[in-house]
């Protein structure tokens, strides 16, 4: 789970300051604020980490990747190469990672890793970004932490980088001292590292740590696709549904043996079955069923039966809000385990009462178990949605068993650009769910319009009363 963020010239963000990193996370902003930028980060890192081009320190994208953020220039802040980008994460893992060494009888476990590094966009010698340096903290307790990076030297022989680590002290092999090759992307030690040292081979399991973390973040965006009369499947696994939800029909499919639970004590389900109920208590359909049109044909229709009505119909001859929220659930509960999902306006084509219920699909997820163990799913949320935040609250405030969630398992932000640069404004929840300081008027001001509202209304009727009219009986 993604603990902390910090980001320096991305985007429009100079410095976003530490971001607090809860189970629920979730970003509220005016448009353009820089909002999206942060989950856009963690794609191009997680892109970065697919990509087969292990020289490339960063990835930003192209027409068939999640983002595309165009050149460095395009992504760094003010488009100043000068600027350097520097970024920092701190999350949980599972299991701990345990690190020994025989020549120094070292055998340390830590439950917690910080990667930072910093990218430079280039200059007259080097026209062309290049990786700075990088360093991993483990943490193993409140005093105590290992820390192991690699640092950039411009020496005069050429551009070499240095290992550094502390406390934990490494031992080259006797041999001529050779310098390290270049790092592969933004975070993994060169290969020569286990070669050159001879106590080094451990930092590999720290770039394996990076990997597992991103390679756990999936991504819902804003428009899903639409629906269709008919959905192909082979019988492959996708590691997802997909951007704009087009693989949500097979990860249904793909997942017929799975059993999950809404929460704790809470009778596990089939994923068909649990997706069904959950559009249920969003009051969009009364059934959901996926069916195979015939044997052999790989070809599968999703019918539904809409509020009142005896009949099946197709997908897409019920409200678009369906085909929209649809793979939003099917994601929160076919995620493996530790799963990181950012989720863009999951309200989009809902309406007031579903968006409301959104909060308490959420709240499920968190608790939500399989084959009897917690998944620890963490969601992070970007939302317009008034009636998606007070259900929120209220859950918080009634903090009951049958929704159960406290103010410390939600992060709440607020997005704006002032001065030029976007700037985060962590809100604050209380015990009761309450936010001491919510920005005025985000959401409109209702009470001033219901006010000039009654006061134009008086004014109309004083103007429409023929003249001398009393008012008495």
């Amino acid at each position: 789970m993604l603990r902390q963020l910090r980001l320096k010239n991305f985007k429009g963000w100079r410095d976003t300051a530490p971001v607090r990193m809860a189970p629920l996370t979730i970003f509220f902003g005016t448009n353009s604020s820089g909002k999206s930028s942060i989950e856009q980060f963690l794609l191009m890192l997680k892109q970065t980490v697919n990509s087969s081009d292990r020289k490339m320190v960063l990835y930003p994208g192209d027409a068939n990747t999640p983002v595309n953020l165009g050149s460095f220039t395009d992504l760094i802040y003010g488009h100043d190469v000068r600027n350097k980008l520097e970024f920092s994460l701190l999350w949980e893992l599972t299991p701990p990672l345990e690190v020994s060494d025989r020549r120094s009888n070292l055998n340390v476990s830590g439950d917690q890793l910080e990667f930072s590094a910093s990218i430079s966009g280039g200059n007259a010698k080097y026209p062309y970004p290049f990786l700075y340096d990088f360093r991993y903290r483990l943490l193993m307790n409140a005093a105590e932490e290992m820390r192991v990076g690699i640092e950039r030297n411009e020496a005069p022989a050429g551009v070499q980088y240095d290992l550094k680590a502390s406390p934990y002290k490494l031992v080259r092999h006797k041999m001529r001292a050779w310098s390290l090759g270049f790092p592969r992307k933004f975070y993994g030690f060169p290969d020569e590292v286990s070669v050159y040292y001879q106590n080094a081979d451990f930092v590999q399991d720290f770039s394996l740590e990076m990997e597992r973390l991103l390679q756990s973040i999936s991504h819902i965006g804003p428009l899903r696709s639409k629906a269709e009369r008919l959905y192909s499947w082979s019988g492959g696994e996708p590691e997802d549904v997909g951007y704009a939800g087009e693989k949500t029909i097979g990860a249904l499919l793909a997942a017929k043996g799975r059993r999950l639970g809404a929460g704790k004590g809470k009778r596990s389900k089939s994923l068909q079955e649990l997706v069904a109920a959950k559009l249920q208590q969003l009051e969009l359909i009364d059934a959901f069923d996926v069916k195979e049109i015939s044997k052999n044909r790989n070809e599968f229709e999703v019918k539904v039966k809409t509020g009142g009505s005896a009949s099946w119909v197709d997908l897409p001859d019920v409200g678009f809000g369906v085909s929209q929220v649809l793979p939003v659930i099917v994601q929160c509960y076919y995620a493996q385990p530790r799963s990181i999902l950012f989720i863009e306006q999951p309200e989009l084509h809902l309406h007031p009462r579903a968006q409301a219920h959104l909060a308490d699909l959420f709240i499920d997820v968190l608790s939500s178990r399989e084959n009897g163990e917690a998944r620890n799913i963490q969601l992070i949320v970007e939302t317009h949605s008034e009636h998606f935040l007070h259900r929120l609250q209220r859950r918080i405030a009634e903090s009951s068993s049958e929704h159960p969630i406290v103010s410390s398992q939600v992060a709440g932000y607020f997005a704006r650009h002032a001065d030029g640069e976007s700037r985060l404004d962590p809100l604050q929840f209380d015990a009761y769910g309450a936010i001491c300081n919510w920005p005025t008027n985000f959401f409109g001001d209702t009470m001033g319009d219901l006010r000039e509202m009654s006061k134009a209304g008086v004014l109309r009727r004083s103007a429409q009363r023929p003249q001398g009219a009393g008012t008495g009986p």
